[in-house]
């Protein structure tokens, strides 16, 4: 892997999935060239990111799939990211959406990649802000965001995505319990999936009325992803203009900006060297952490 922070930057204009691979390889082990690469990309504000979320098992991935192939149809190009849960043990990805996805692994019109949540509690890994930028600074068409099914912590996807698609199933239970929930608030658009499933007319139009009662004028849909029912409806949603006030856009920004220099000033504290001073300020009779972290960080 070298160090030519020019491959990198002009292989990600150009499209070229090494040079891509690499980079995102490099920003999601936090290597100081990393930072540099991010420093020279231009982010397109133009590539759409479209987020999907949703408890586990609501087919998620299939729904991914069904898009993809239609943005194919089109002669589209897609980047496709994937946050899978961490291995309990290695906190590595189990890459089961790449499983999900094998028909389109290898398009050259597709690049798909999974992440490892490493416990994230959002549902999203700590570097997918940096590497959805390094996907917005390449010749995609839209990049989608499949976060890894959490339930109601998992609203970290609304700070990264234009919109966001909440994919639900008739077993998801009582609609009032998901009025209340985070995940609820930041739906652009409802997908019941699996609508042949006994109960699925009846919790679409719950959710339908809970949606009116609570002012939301948000839209529901209904599909059967494995046999591609109402996906095409999805992918003309998911493709039409977006429409983002510019308020809502300064606020995401701003959530994005914190986020990122958080993460820096963090990685900037040596660890060692807290250790080391926290030894020496814990004997003092009274050393108050509190204190000690204000007279010094």
């Amino acid at each position: 892997m070298t160090d030519d922070v020019a491959y990198y930057v002009d292989g990600i204009n150009k499209g070229d999935y090494g040079a891509l691979a690499r980079a995102i390889s490099l920003v999601e082990s936090d290597s100081v060239l990393s930072w540099k690469i991010l420093e020279r990309i231009v982010p397109s504000t133009k590539i759409p990111v479209i987020g999907f979320t949703g408890p586990p098992g609501a087919g998620k991935s299939t729904l991914v799939r069904t898009v993809v192939e239609n943005f194919l149809n089109d002669g589209r190009k897609v980047a496709v990211l994937a946050i899978d849960p961490s291995s309990p043990f290695n906190k590595g990805s189990l890459l089961g959406d790449r499983i999900r996805m094998s028909t389109l692994f290898n398009h050259p019109d597709v690049y798909i990649r999974s992440l490892s949540s490493r416990g994230a509690l959002g549902g999203l890994s700590y570097k997918t802000l940096e590497i959805v930028d390094v996907l917005k600074s390449s010749t995609f068409d839209a990049i989608l965001l499949e976060t890894v099914g959490v339930g109601q912590s998992e609203v970290d996807v609304v700070s990264l995505a234009d919109r966001t698609v909440v994919v639900l199933v008739p077993e998801s239970g009582d609609e009032i319990q998901h009025s209340k929930s985070g995940i609820m608030e930041i739906a652009d658009l409802f997908v019941v999936n699996k609508a042949d499933r006994e109960g699925a007319d009846s919790f679409f139009s719950s959710l339908k009325k809970t949606l009116h009662h609570n002012n939301k004028i948000t839209p529901v849909l209904k599909t059967q992803a494995e046999e591609e029912i109402g996906t095409r409806e999805l992918f003309d949603w998911v493709r039409g203009p977006l429409t983002t006030e510019p308020s809502k856009a300064l606020s995401l920004l701003a959530d994005r900006a914190w986020r990122l220099i958080v993460d820096k000033k963090v990685r900037s504290i040596d660890k060692e060297k807290l250790i080391i001073q926290l030894q020496e300020h814990s004997e003092q009779a009274d050393f108050n952490l509190y204190r000690f972290i204000a007279e010094n960080y």
